[in-house]
């Protein structure tokens, strides 16, 4: 059932807000977004620390990244909604605080069970900060080549995020310990929520229902799946725990669908999928993390216990993905003036298949040079030439009403397909590796490959939606790119 809002009838009148400074305003959006997307693989490198601090068990260890992302994706839809009700300057204001404070929470655990808990509240804070962000570009900067800008710099904080947080939670965890990687998000959070009311602009707020049974049936719906997933790696597809996740996973999922067609302010509005090329490219970005987001805890784990690397340089190993990124994302808006939409995308999709294909090759002997580096490369590469068109894609001619329900979905989407996609390259992991013999490091490079093998497969899917169902319409691309040359063109 949807849950009545305190407000009225009416929207809500605004409250006085601060100067628009385009530049600022932007600074401080996309810096609550890299937060929440440094700290989903701040603790990557600081997993193995973690594991003997609090005795996780090594497909057990997966929940650390799982707890915060299944919170996070699953709950994004019921925070975009939230901010369309309440305001999203407030919305992200109060996710914020709450991040810092699940952070020292997190900081402070001194067993498995409270850190996951700390992480699970981590991901609610972030549900709420994710859609407003993106919401808070979208209603701040016109549609056009300012917006565009905007998008290529909120995209590369995205894309970048994960990769800055390998190198934050590397130094970190060699400098002090695994703690500090969470610790270091209160004072920032407390910065930002300061800055906050002074530099962005406080947006409508809409009468409107929050959809709590939509969201309880989805995020329940999917923590099932992920469990069953995980369970697979551990006991097997007979385990009696297994069948019963996945059975409660598919009544759920479908009463979640039920739900959404029959409530009157769903948090997946239904309709948002007539388009076609909308809904392709929700597809796409539900399939593209899947088959990436794992290569990030495999890698980290190749690293550390296979090529024996300290936690900074595990990651600082991943620095030429993220400057390759960084730098594709900045070069996109011109990219896509030049070439068209689909054409970019494609080309950054199978780049991304092809690096993490050729990480299946991976083999002990492997040094970073002949190993890692090339692979990574590409993924940087192809990720930044797919993030931006896909954002531009969903969020076109998206109604000022529904920004903050279309960027939830979005990221929705997104997180939980790194979510399940994880969920999934583990279960892959175990089952090669449960009969395995050998060395320790051939034996988790042995189920590494076969992961990174499922990873690629998946990208392939997604690559696959895109080259059908998106039709290749530019013209709005290049009118964009042509009025961003004109002399006196406003930049963001």
């Amino acid at each position: 059932m949807s849950t009545p809002s305190a407000l009225s009838a009416t929207d809500a009148p605004l409250a006085p807000s601060p100067p628009v400074r385009p530049g600022t305003t932007l600074l401080v959006i996309v810096t609550a977004y890299l937060m929440v997307g440094v700290d989903s693989t701040v603790v990557n490198v600081a997993l193995p620390d973690i594991q003997q601090g609090l005795h996780f068990s090594r497909t057990g260890l997966s929940w650390v990244l799982n707890a915060y992302t299944l919170a996070f994706g699953g709950l994004l839809l019921l925070g975009g909604r939230v901010g369309d009700i309440l305001g999203r300057r407030r919305t992200l204001t109060g996710g914020v605080l709450l991040f810092a404070l699940s952070s020292l929470l997190g900081g402070l655990a001194t067993d498995g069970a409270w850190l996951l808990a700390a992480r699970a509240l981590q991901g609610l804070g972030g549900a709420l900060i994710a859609p407003s962000t993106l919401a808070l570009i979208t209603t701040s900067f016109p549609d056009g080549p300012r917006r565009h800008r905007a998008l290529s710099v909120y995209s590369s904080m995205a894309g970048i995020g994960g990769s800055v947080g390998l190198v934050v939670g590397g130094t970190l965890t060699s400098w002090a310990s695994w703690r500090w990687a969470l610790l270091v998000n209160v004072p920032i959070g407390i910065a930002l929520a300061l800055a906050l009311p002074r530099f962005v602009p406080e947006t409508p707020r809409h009468a409107g229902r929050f959809d709590l049974a939509g969201a309880l049936t989805g995020t329940v719906g999917t923590t099932s799946l992920v469990y069953a997933f995980i369970r697979v790696s551990e006991a097997g597809w007979s385990d009696t725990r297994t069948l019963l996740g996945f059975a409660a996973a598919a009544v759920l999922l479908a009463a979640f669908l039920l739900v959404e067609t029959r409530a009157g302010q769903p948090v997946m509005p239904l309709r948002l999928f007539a388009d076609r090329n909308r809904a392709g490219g929700y597809v796409s970005i539900l399939l593209l993390p899947a088959g990436m987001f794992g290569a990030f805890y495999f890698l980290t784990l190749f690293g550390q216990q296979v090529l024996r690397y300290s936690p900074l340089r595990a990651g600082f190993a991943f620095l030429p993905l993220t400057l390759v990124m960084f730098t594709t994302v900045r070069l996109v808006p011109r990219l896509l003036g030049r070439f068209g939409t689909k054409p970019v995308l494609l080309t950054g999709m199978t780049l991304a298949a092809l690096g993490t294909g050729r990480l299946a090759l991976l083999r002990p002997g492997d040094g970073y040079a002949a190993g890692l580096l090339g692979p990574l490369v590409l993924v940087g590469l192809g990720l930044g030439m797919s993030f931006m068109p896909l954002n531009a894609t969903i969020l076109s001619a998206v109604a000022p009403t529904e920004a903050g329900a279309a960027s939830g979905l979005l990221q929705t989407l997104q997180w939980l397909g790194g979510t399940v996609g994880l969920s999934v390259l583990v279960t892959v992991y175990g089952t090669a590796t449960r009969h395995a013999t050998g060395a320790p490091d051939a034996v988790l490079t042995h189920g590494a490959a076969h992961a990174f093998g499922a990873g690629a497969l998946i990208a392939l899917a997604g690559l696959l939606v895109a080259a059908t169902t998106l039709t290749g319409r530019h013209q709005t691309a290049q009118k964009h790119a042509t009025a961003g040359r004109r002399p006196g063109a406003e930049a963001a």
